[in-house]
């Protein structure tokens, strides 16, 4: 009799994380993980598309004050230099947009 209670009470505690295994995955296997993954992932993408967005506006904001500086200080030590014409100068946005192409 001692051999058999033994043997039942190893084998309890494995029967019962079996059945509360079997119930958690069954639960997992219900839940609508595609839906929530696909949201998450669109979400994750709009906000790498903002910040791409911000990072490239920021670029283009230091690149003029940068200008400006320079045009200044040129200006300052009595040298001409005539403005650029339209749209020979690239812009940070343009060139990203030709590397695509």
């Amino acid at each position: 009799m001692t051999l058999w209670h033994g043997l039942v009470t190893k084998a309890v505690p494995a029967v019962v994380t079996g059945v509360v295994g079997v119930a958690a995955w069954e639960a997992v296997a219900k839940a609508p993980w595609r839906k929530v993954t696909v949201g998450t992932t669109a979400l994750g993408l709009r906000a790498a598309r903002a910040t791409g967005r911000k990072t490239k506006e920021g670029a283009e904001r230091a690149r003029l004050a940068v200008a400006d500086v320079l045009a200044e200080a040129t200006e300052r030590i009595g040298e001409q230099v005539p403005p650029p014409a339209a749209g020979s100068t690239p812009t940070l946005i343009h060139e990203a947009d030709d590397a695509c192409h």
